[in-house]
This record gives structure tokens, C-alpha cells and sequence, in this order.
């Protein structure tokens, strides 16, 4: 079962924020970001809208008027229609409006409650509507709420910039901060008052009024074109999916693989059959399909989504999203976006960045050059005639994997039944760590069919969080898979968590079990950790955000007990006679863990080095053809190995152009290096014990942002991370004695 491939993920987020975007892709107490879907920052809003311009479109009637009476304050989805967020928002942005104008203008000398407290108590309705769509406009999407997005994303934008460049409030948050030795605050309202300070200066409080004017426009701009990047990459996934009317074309598919295309196609009202793209640049289908010609199509689909010279090409909005944040970057007085973007990460620079993702280059594209010539020899031994594409792959990847370690994935299929992994592998495995239990509640209301309910609640009987998921692929959906909440763990507001899970697994047809793979597998013990860290959060105040390189850490880490003994055992089960997995094939599949993670690893690295580059340019570069920049930056990072193309292409990068990874993919290798090294740790002490369990929950998942995060995790540790655990786990050094 080889290490996630971090699908459009994984991105974590809290208060219902969604970091996409992941999609993600981000994401207010809690663990992560507040990034909103739109891909804007909304810690603290604050603009001048006349209510008057409100007026009769919003009242009691409106779901989002007054909190939720539902659990945990669940979103009313029964009671909440599309023309519903529009006039929600727009009065959550003048209630924030006036709330933020009346901490500025208040004659009380600033103190840590009427200013920092009262800015985290701030914006309720607007959290309220915001969580449920960004949820909604990322999950199930339709015109009438893209065409919302596209008039409320200049408008969120505006009113950060109102707030964080409100020469008024900053006076009052400096004034604060500098007498912050004579406060006598706690930890927590320690960093508070820390992450606030630093959150206005990193948006340039500190600038002129015309540097400010001029941030202002760029940012607006920004919003913009990264909410239309992410609507064209939705288009042009959509229409770039493989059709055919030619049954032999689809040859190697399994009958319920036909069948879903056939499905797929009849949804769209087509005839024939659609294989429908997901957001990487490979393709499931394409490690089954025989047909060299249809796995070259159905590659090109996606390798070209975007970049077909239509309404959804893509290229254009990059450039100028490139060239905006490089002059943003200069006005805020560093050298390029990536400087400005790392300051508050524990990365802090990208020269640490690109040392840590430079020192991975070798090992991993000679471990996958070693790869692709166990692959040619097949190709050879078959007398192919050809030489390794990237569409041959996974296909031939998959015949040296039933060679080296007689393991056929349409074998393990079968023993992944996704409600199965969910309730007896994933569930399991939190109650055994953490002794939470769940149980289903059919009672709530949902935005979606498929999507499920379930109440957690923690081991001393008290309710911990609502958990939905959403698991099944929708053309209305963005690809990969996600983690956000409806509603944020907060002392101060007096709320409990509301996390949701997303992900894009093949919908069965009728009648028919969902099984997935062993990868598939993974991203659910990830995005279930995603959900952990926002489940176990115990703070006071609502929004402090968590750097994009440490938010992944819980989430890469809780992958782990996927192959757990004891875990495995309960959900690897067969779908039609319960029979646990065989124990020879088990060991093939542990086995095999490291098989092809060369492959994996490199187009991992290729997208974060790519995106590292792009960030790397000043603001007296010109604008970049899109395609000759992405050409000339693999090759100068030495990681331009043709049959191994980046996991994400530019132009369908949704992570970095609209969900909040800008500058910022490095984060899944560098939350690797920690979850490795903390599981490392986890089995020098017993393994997955409910002590290890309670230690790990109490020191890392409950604390969020209330310390700095190199000294949370080194204390939790004690010491710093190592990389060898990352190069250990992903087979790229040899195995240590003592492991």
C-alpha cells in the first residue's frame, strides 16, 4: 500500500472555511488557516456596504439569520437554498463592517479585550454563511452559486483589506503588542495577541496610504483570478473527460468500471461511455486500460484540460496571477512571493525550502530512473516496440509489481469496501488511539445524497464533534479530496466542532459495492486526521491558522494505522464473505509498500519545486509563457524526467492558483519529514497504544497555533525532526537495523 499521493487534498480547514482547495484547497478555532474557499483570507473583515443596499433581501427567513438550533450547530440544509447565501453574505460582510468600525473608533484606550478579543468575537454571520458555501461551491457547485462567487470574491477582498489596513485598528493592535511584557497574559492570549500583530503586518499595515491603495488593487485582481482559474479548471475537467462510443477501447476495465462510464455518459446525456478526469496529471483508469491508444487519449485529456485555447484555458490568468503577486511581494519590501509567503511558516525562508527539496531530488529520480527501467524491460520482454511513456506507467508499473511481489491490485480490490474501511478501519482505529466512538445520524440534514452524518463522542461520554463525509466524484465537484468544518471548536463562542471529509472515489452502479484501492485507503486515514486535528482542537479563541507545512503533519501521520496490524486485520475484509485478506497477500501488499515510490515521490517533488519557481520570480520579470517556464524550471531543478511528469501541470495546479498552497506544496514533504519522524517515535514507545494516543492528542492535536510549532513538536518529540524517517518510509535508503 504505498504512501498517499496527497490528492487536491488534503488541505485542511476550520470554522467551515474550506482551503481549496483543496479544493483545499484549504480553512475559527481550530487547526488550520482561515482561508477561505475563494481563496482569500478572512480572519478579520471589515468595509463600508449600506445596509440600506440590504434592505428587504435579508430577515428572519433566512437560514443564516440566527445560529443554528441543530447539533453542534449543524448548517439547516433543508432549509437552505442557493438565493439564500447571497444576501447572507453580503449582510455578514456589514455586520462585520460595523463591528470591526466600532473596535477602531472605540475611546477606551486599547487593552487586550476590546480590541483583541472583541476582533476574535467578531464576523459570526459571515463564518456561519461562508462555512456552508465554501462547502457547497466546492463540493456540489452549480451556475447560480458560481455566479455568486464570481460577484462576492472582489467584495471578501475588500473587506481584509479594509481591516488589516485600517491605519486606526493597527494603531490600537501595535499599541497592544508593544506593552504586551506588562500584560500578564496566559500562553494562549500570549500568542493570540502574537499571530494578530504579525497577520497585519504580513498584510501591510505598515505600508504608505498609496502602497496601501495600490495593495488594495492587487489583491482585488487576485481574488478574481483565482476564482475564475478555479472555475475554468471545473469547466475544462469536465469537458476534457474521454469519451468513446467503442467498447473494445476500454478494454482491461472491470465490468463495474464500464459500467460507472456508462453511467457517466448517460448523466451527461452522451452516448457511449465517459471516463471522467480527476486533478492529477495520471489517471486511475490508466493503470487497467490495454489499449495503448486509449491510455495516450485519455492522458492528453488531462495533460491538455486546460490548455486547449478555449473559455477554460487557463494560461493567461496564470501569467498575470504570477506577475501580481511578484509586484505584491516588492510593495510589501521582500524579493519575491515565495519570501513573503514563508515568513510565518516553519519553513521561514524558501532558501530553507529549496535546500530541503533539493536534497530529495537525487534519491528519489534515480529510484525512479531504476523504476522506469524495470518497466522498459517488460515493455521489451513483450516486444512492445515502443519506448516508456507516462501514460504506460502505471499499467506496466502494475505487471513489475505482480513480478516482484505477486501482487495484482484487482486482487486487494475486493477487500477495501469503503463503508467497511470507513466504520471498521478508520473509525476503529480513532477509537482505539483516542476512544472516540461514532455512531450515524440519519436525522441531519445534508447538502447531498451521498453525503453521510455521524456523531462522535469522546471516550469520557461528552459530545465531541458532528463528522460528515462526502466520498463519491460529482462533475459539480472539485477534484482531490478535503477536509473543513461547518463550525469551529472555540471556549470563547461556546461551540464544538463540525468537520466534514471529501474525496472523488468512483460511484458504483446501482446495486454494486464501492471498492477501492490501497491508495484510496490512505487519503481516507488522511483526511480522517485532517478531521481529528479539528475534532480534537481545544482552544479559547477562534482563528489562529496553522502554517500550511505543519498542517499536514496530523493528517500525513494518522496514514499510518492503515496497515496497523490489528487495524488492517478488522477492515480488509472481502466484500461478499467477510473473510479477512489472506496472510500471504497481506505480506505481499506490506511488501510491497515501497514499490514504485520513486515514481510517486519525484512527481511529488516536480510539482513543489514548479511551484517554488513560479513563486521565485521578481516583479522586473516579464510575463511568462506558461508553458516554456514550467519546461525550463524542471530542468533546471534536474527533475525533467519524461515519463515521470509533475504530479500537477500548471495550468490545472489548482493548489497553488486557487487554494491557498501558493508557494507553499513543499508543505506535504515537509509534513512528511514530521509524521514520519513522530511515527518513528510512536514505535520506539510502544506503537498505537491509548497512552501514545492521549500523549499525541494532548501535546500536538489539541493545542492548534497556541505555541510556536517548532518548539510544540520538539517538546512532544524531544528534538528535532529527522529526515531519514521520510527516506526510510518511502524505501528511498536502506531500512535501519533497529526498525
Amino acid at each position: 500500500m504505498p504512501r498517499s499521493k496527497h490528492k487536491q487534498s488534503s488541505s485542511g480547514t476550520t470554522d467551515g472555511i474550506v482551503l481549496v482547495y483543496s479544493p483545499s484547497s484549504e480553512p475559527a478555532p481550530g487547526p488550520y488557516p482561515m482561508t477561505s474557499h475563494l481563496g482569500i483570507k478572512i480572519f478579520l473583515f471589515s468595509a463600508v456596504l449600506a445596509p440600506s443596499a440590504l434592505g428587504q433581501a435579508f430577515g428572519p427567513s433566512n437560514p443564516f439569520y440566527a445560529e443554528s438550533t441543530l447539533p453542534f450547530h449543524a448548517p439547516p440544509f433543508d432549509r437552505i437554498h442557493d438565493s439564500d447565501y447571497q444576501p447572507a453574505i453580503e449582510a455578514g460582510i456589514a455586520a462585520e463592517a460595523k463591528e470591526v468600525r466600532e473596535i477602531a473608533d472605540n475611546p477606551a484606550p486599547p487593552d487586550f479585550a476590546n480590541t483583541i478579543v472583541a476582533l476574535s468575537k467578531s464576523g459570526r454571520l459571515l463564518r456561519r454563511v461562508e462555512a456552508s458555501f465554501g462547502a457547497i461551491t466546492s463540493a456540489n457547485t452549480n451556475p447560480d452559486l458560481q455566479k455568486i462567487e464570481t460577484e462576492e470574491t472582489p467584495k471578501l477582498s475588500e473587506l481584509e483589506d479594509a481591516t488589516t489596513l485600517n491605519t486606526k485598528l493597527f494603531t490600537r493592535v501595535r499599541s497592544i503588542y508593544d506593552s504586551r511584557a506588562t500584560l500578564s497574559l496566559d500562553p494562549e492570549s500570549a500568542r493570540l495577541l502574537e499571530l494578530t500583530f504579525q497577520r497585519f503586518t504580513h498584510a501591510g499595515a505598515d505600508l504608505n496610504d498609496a502602497d496601501k491603495v495600490r495593495l488594495k488593487e492587487i489583491n482585488s485582481q487576485l481574488s478574481v483570478m483565482s476564482n475564475t482559474f478555479n472555475q475554468r479548471l471545473l469547466s475544462g475537467t469536465k469537458s476534457a473527460a474521454f469519451a468513446t462510443t467503442d467498447l473494445k477501447a476500454l478494454a482491461g476495465l472491470s465490468e463495474g468500471r464500464i459500467a460507472a462510464a456508462s453511467l457517466a455518459a448517460k448523466s451527461r446525456n452522451q452516448p457511449g461511455y465517459v471516463l471522467p478526469l480527476i486533478n492529477t496529471t495520471q489517471q486511475p483508469v490508466l493503470g487497467t486500460l490495454t489499449d495503448r491508444a486509449t491510455r495516450a487519449a485519455v492522458f492528453n485529456s488531462g495533460w491538455t484540460r486546460t490548455e486547449r485555447g478555449d473559455d477554460s484555458d487557463t494560461r493567461d490568468i496564470i501569467a498575470r496571477i504570477v506577475k501580481l503577486r511578484a509586484e505584491k511581494a516588492k510593495l510589501l519590501g521582500v524579493p519575491n512571493f515565495a519570501s513573503w509567503k514563508l515568513t510565518d511558516q516553519m519553513a521561514k525562508n524558501p532558501e530553507a525550502v529549496q535546500k530541503f527539496l533539493d536534497a530529495l531530488v537525487p534519491p528519489a529520480t534515480a529510484r525512479a530512473r531504476s523504476e522506469a527501467k524495470d518497466i522498459q524491460d517488460v515493455i521489451d520482454a513483450q516486444h512492445g516496440g515502443f519506448q516508456l511513456a507516462a501514460h504506460d506507467w502505471d499499467l506496466y508499473a502494475e505487471q513489475v509489481r505482480k513480478a516482484k511481489y505477486d501482487l495484482d491490485e484487482s486482487a486487494v480490490r475486493p477487500y477495501f469496501e469503503l463503508n467497511r474501511v470507513l466504520t471498521d478501519g478508520v473509525f476503529y482505529a480513532a477509537t482505539k488511539m483516542y476512544g472516540i466512538t461514532f455512531r450515524e445520524r440519519k436525522d441531519m440534514p445534508v447538502y447531498q445524497p451521498d453525503v453521510r452524518v455521524f456523531e462522535v463522542t469522546d471516550a469520557d461520554g461528552k459530545p465531541l464533534a458532528l463528522f460528515y463525509c462526502d466520498y463519491y466524484k460529482r462533475d459539480n465537484k472539485n477534484g482531490g479530496a478535503w477536509s473543513s468544518s461547518f463550525v469551529g471548536q472555540s471556549k470563547l463562542l461556546g461551540t464544538l466542532p463540525a468537520v466534514y471529509n471529501v474525496a472523488n472515489l468512483p460511484k458504483p452502479a446501482p446495486g454494486q459495492p464501492a471498492l477501492i484501492s490501497a491508495d484510496d485507503v490512505r487519503t481516507m486515514f488522511h483526511e480522517f486526521g485532517h478531521a481529528l486535528h479539528a475534532m480534537f482542537t481545544n482552544v479559547q479563541y477562534p482563528g489562529q491558522g496553522i502554517p500550511r507545512d505543519f498542517v499536514e503533519f496530523p493528517s500525513q501521520f494518522n496514514e499510518h494505522w492503515a496497515l496497523d496490524p490489528d487495524v488492517f486485520a478488522h477492515y480488509a475484509r472481502h466484500y461478499q464473505t467477510g473473510a479477512p485478506m489472506p496472510s500471504e497477500l497481506v505480506a505481499r501488499l506490506k511488501k510491497s509498500e515501497t514499490f514504485n515510490q520513486g515514481y510517486a515521490f519525484t512527481e511529488l517533488l516536480a510539482a513543489a519545486e514548479l511551484d517554488m519557481q513560479w513563486h521565485l520570480l521578481t516583479a522586473d520579470a516579464p510575463l511568462q509563457d506558461v508553458d516554456a517556464f514550467e519546461k525550463a524550471a524542471l530542468v533546471t531543478k534536474k527533475i525533467d524526467l519524461e515519463a515521470v511528469p509533475p504530479r500537477y501541470r500548471s495550468s490545472y495546479f489548482q493548489h497553488i492558483f486557487a487554494g491557498g498552497y501558493s508557494a507553499g506544496y513543499y508543505a506535504y514533504l515537509w509534513s512528511e519529514m514530521l509524521d514520519d519522524d513522530a511515527y518513528s517515535w510512536f514505535m520506539q514507545h510502544g506503537g498505537m497504544t491509548r497512552a501514545n494516543g492521549d500523549r499525541f492528542r494532548s501535546m500536538i492535536l489539541s493545542r492548534a497555533n497556541t505555541q510556536d510549532l517548532e518548539t510544540l513538536y520538539e517538546t512532544w518529540r524531544g528534538g528535532p525532526p529527522s529526515i531519514d524517517g521520510l527516506l526510510r518510509q518511502r524505501g528511498l535508503v536502506p531500512e535501519s537495523p533497529a526498525k
